[in-house]
């Protein structure tokens, strides 16, 4: 009887999940110290929370004990509580504020960037695990502090090279809306889940438009791959109020604040979101944010519960053409707003909070459109070659690595099989790697290397046109003095430096 073969694992990425490569990662790492550096400016400080929590305290916006998995990524740990992968930055930020309350600076000013993770169906351009970064004032009662947010948002923008026009930070207020809630019927806590399904429907009419938004708000929608999605339910009457406010907006702030002033007029808790605007842009206008950088805008509304009052997003405003020649927009790439009760769910006092997020993947894709942010060129480490197999030749080609990096140049010796020297030299293009140290017996008893400039080597051997002429040319490759290694692999790569931003500059 034949011996079954066993079935090799097949490797495959999770759906919604991406790899990284290096070039994408220092793209990554250089937008976000630009963050950092102007979040810093405002005072924030950093600090950081993990990736898991226990669910019950991630919010009553998110699953149940009965729904331990819908929206989230949850398991059992081993006394069978519920724990789940962070949804944002913000929950977990509220259990660290509620922990360490006593110990803590009030307001607590802090930032944190980290990935954050949402079971729900991936598609194109949403994936199941991004990065956010985030900056949040804990103990702050009053609006200036969203004020402030909201002009640190437009700082970042313009810090990333994002032209003032090009964007603009849309500010609204919960409080608001809770007041139109009020005015169609939906006030109190039997009304949540209807609220809820209210606030995310308004919250897609950048990408729905005011038809899918009005689908949303009666019986539901399906969308271009026939899926439904259920809709809140309201009548004919009440969705038009809903539209209405979300449509509020006008030319001046005074009369964007004059057109909510009336649509909320019998609602308490509405016209207390009306003047908090009204401050917002007093303060937005002393300050000079008023020139289209900051707008009050009604039809801003974020999906998650937990906003409790102003609210904000930044969004792109120029148009890009997409892969058929269609004009397209990037629209958001951040938001935040009041979360008065978040923190207190744990406290037996209340803790005034807001907060503003950045999504830095879709404000990476902005950059890299606007050539703001390129795919980083990965210089590679200078890759010391292995001519000789024994003892003592590789101690001389880990002196010379040592060498190399003691004064601060990357640089590896070939690990790999070393039998095909062509092989090695492979290996360091594909490294990009800016040059290769060659030394056999020869070299070492003349007291010299050969050091072969890879980045001048491609260029002239796309010049020399059979491999006769390329192996007696041995393009861009001299000799050296062995004491000579460092101070000339430091000349190579200043050089290759110039020409770079030689290049840069033309293009």
């Amino acid at each position: 009887m034949a011996k079954k073969k066993s079935a090799k694992l097949k490797a495959r990425l999770p759906r919604g999940f991406v790899d990284r490569g290096p070039a994408e990662l220092l793209a990554m790492e250089k937008m976000l110290s630009v963050i950092k550096q102007t979040y810093e400016l405002y005072g924030f400080e950093p600090v950081e929370t993990p990736l898991f929590e226990y669910t019950d305290a991630l919010g009553k916006f998110l699953p149940d004990q009965d729904r331990p998995n819908a929206g989230v990524f949850s398991l059992q740990d081993d006394d069978e509580q519920w724990m789940s992968l962070r949804y944002d930055l913000t929950a977990p930020l509220a259990r660290h504020v509620a922990e360490n309350f006593e110990t803590l600076p009030k307001p607590y000013r802090s930032y944190r960037a980290g990935y954050v993770f949402r079971n729900e169906k991936p598609g194109p351009g949403r994936f199941r695990q991004f990065m956010q970064f985030d900056a949040d004032t804990i103990g702050a009662p009053s609006v200036s502090a969203d004020a402030e947010i909201c002009m640190m948002a437009s700082d970042t923008m313009e810090r990333l090279g994002i032209a003032r026009g090009d964007y603009v930070i849309r500010v609204n207020n919960r409080k608001v809306l809770d007041g139109v809630m009020e005015v169609i019927g939906l006030a109190g806590d039997e009304h949540a889940e209807t609220r809820l399904t209210v606030l995310r429907a308004v919250d897609k009419l950048d990408r729905l438009g005011v038809d899918g938004v009005k689908l949303l708000l009666g019986e539901g929608r399906k969308d271009a791959s026939g899926d439904f999605t259920k809709g809140a339910g309201l009548g004919d009457a009440e969705a038009e109020k809903v539209i209405a406010f979300v449509e509020a907006g006008a030319e001046t702030t005074d009369q964007t604040i004059e057109n909510l002033r009336n649509l909320i007029a019998d609602s308490k808790t509405g016209a207390e979101g009306v003047e908090e605007l009204a401050t917002m842009g007093k303060l937005f206008d002393a300050a000079g944010y008023t020139d289209g950088r900051v707008l009050i805008d009604p039809s801003v509304v974020r999906g998650l519960e937990y906003y409790t009052g102003p609210v904000y997003e930044a969004e792109l405003t120029f148009e890009v053409k997409d892969e058929k020649g269609r004009p397209v927009r990037f629209g958001s790439v951040g938001g935040g707003g009041r979360y008065d009760g978040l923190v207190s769910r744990f406290m037996s006092q209340p803790v005034p909070s807001t907060g503003f997020s950045v999504g830095v993947s879709r404000l990476m894709a902005a950059l890299t459109t606007l050539g703001k942010l390129g795919q980083e060129e990965v210089a590679g480490p200078v890759v010391v070659c292995v001519m000789d197999k024994d003892v003592d030749s590789l101690a001389h080609y880990q002196a010379m690595v040592q060498e190399l990096r003691t004064e601060g140049i990357r640089a590896e010796m070939y690990q790999g099989n070393p039998k095909q020297f062509g092989k090695q030299l492979q290996y360091a293009d594909k490294r990009n790697s800016p040059c290769a140290i060659i030394q056999g017996s020869q070299e070492r008893e003349e007291g010299e290397v050969q050091i072969k400039d890879l980045i001048e080597g491609k260029r002239l051997s796309a010049e020399i046109e059979d491999n006769k002429t390329w192996r007696e040319s041995r393009p861009a490759q001299f000799a050296v003095k062995r004491g000579d290694l460092v101070a000339r692999v430091k000349e190579l790569l200043a050089a290759q430096e110039d020409d770079r931003t030689k290049r840069s500059e033309n293009n």
